[in-house]
């Protein structure tokens, strides 16, 4: 046990180069994988509708010399790869039945479009799969492809994805690796409150930039997307060639937030012990008036991150309750609507304390995450926790 408590998985996302045979392999892969996709799940709704039978991945593992026997192009697709499009299947299916259980909105499986179906897996790739010289790795039935190895890649290699983004392709490799060490205690606690304004203002009274990465892009995408809608025909070249675009300004704005992201939460987590934030609701926040802005600046995104990172180094991140948290005086406890003034000066109408509003935030969020942290009776290390709701106190 003590042993498979210090293993942990880990992905390395790398950079493929193939060549025009290989790029045209890979794509081939793909669509048969989509095919037989679509196959599969035209055949389990059939054999429910007409024999109230409901298959299981195995049952369609079964058949697959057969599918074979019948369409010679599947031979050149490694067996793995077929088989674990239907572990995928399967997974969609396992996924639709328990959103229904749990009474939530069920989503039932969907055929998939060529743009719509964008990976395949092997699920027991070789150990050698990433050859020697670190600039090729070896994809069965297509060959040798270059890779770039931006970063090194340890562990026992689990499983090996390819995917493709846009025009580019991409291997996922997934490895067990042992569990890191625990960073050194620094003594350090702070609480962030996030905004559109700065991205996050510390209890310390450091405030990080919002980059505005969509705004930034917005006039390109702008045109981009013009250009997309005055070619109606969807079979055209002209208009693949202006989707692309479209989604490659996409592909960057999201690349650059991902960045962002993981830079301010390693920096966070290596100087504080414990990072409290806000429980928001980013998803019901985002149907509001500033739904382009939240969705710009991606908090969901960067509190996963912050409490992957957390668990990975041994520290803690809690999330708190956010009522009032901008209104309390963190002085004296007065809570009301007109202590903030301003959107950045926050001025207690009980005992004159002013501060920056969004400093003030963030102290209330330390505040109440460390009142949890002493109510708690058994400690959890490097867990994402979210305490009781909080009153007015």
């Amino acid at each position: 046990m003590t042993h498979i408590e210090n293993i942990t998985l880990k992905a390395f996302k790398y950079r493929l180069y193939p060549t025009k045979a290989q790029e045209s392999a890979l794509d081939t892969t793909l669509i048969l994988c989509q095919r037989l996709y679509n196959g599969m799940l035209e055949e389990r709704r059939g054999a429910y509708k007409k024999a109230g039978k409901s298959l299981t991945a195995y049952d369609q593992m079964k058949s697959l010399p057969e599918v074979k026997a019948a369409l010679p192009e599947y031979a050149g697709v490694n067996a793995q790869v077929l088989q674990d499009v239907a572990k995928r299947l399967d997974k969609s299916f396992k996924g639709f039945f328990r959103r229904i259980k749990a009474g939530q909105k069920a989503g039932y499986p969907r055929f998939r479009g060529r743009d719509r179906y964008d990976s395949f897996t092997y699920p027991q790739p070789s150990q050698n799969s990433v050859i020697g010289d670190g600039k090729h790795v070896y994809l069965p039935k297509i060959g040798n492809v270059r890779i770039r190895l931006h970063r090194p890649c340890a562990g026992k290699l689990k499983t090996l994805a390819v995917k493709r983004e846009g025009r580019e392709w991409y291997v996922v490799l997934t490895c067990e690796v042992p569990r890191a060490e625990p960073l050194p205690a620094t003594g350090s606690e702070v609480g962030i409150d996030v905004g559109t304004t700065w991205f996050y203002t510390t209890s310390d009274g450091e405030f990080c930039e919002n980059h505005r990465f969509f705004q930034r892009s917005s006039r390109k995408l702008r045109v981009a997307q013009r250009s997309l809608a005055r070619k109606p025909n969807k079979r055209s070249n002209r208009r693949k060639k202006a989707k692309e675009r479209v989604a490659k300004l996409c592909r960057k704005t999201a690349r650059s937030r991902l960045q962002l992201h993981h830079e301010e939460a390693k920096k966070l987590i290596t100087n504080h012990d414990l990072i409290c934030h806000e429980d928001l609701n980013v998803k019901g926040m985002a149907q509001g008036n500033l739904s382009k802005q939240i969705h710009d600046v991606g908090w969901g995104q960067f509190f996963q991150i912050l409490s992957s990172k957390a668990a990975e180094a041994g520290r803690r991140v809690i999330a708190v309750d956010p009522r009032f948290t901008s209104q309390r005086c963190r002085i004296c406890g007065h809570t009301e609507k007109g202590n903030r003034a301003s959107q950045a000066n926050f001025r207690c109408l009980s005992c004159g304390h002013s501060e920056n509003a969004d400093v003030n935030a963030a102290k209330n969020i330390l505040a109440q995450g460390l009142r949890f942290v002493a109510q708690r009776t058994s400690q959890e290390d490097a867990c994402h926790e979210k305490p009781q709701p909080a009153g007015l106190g």
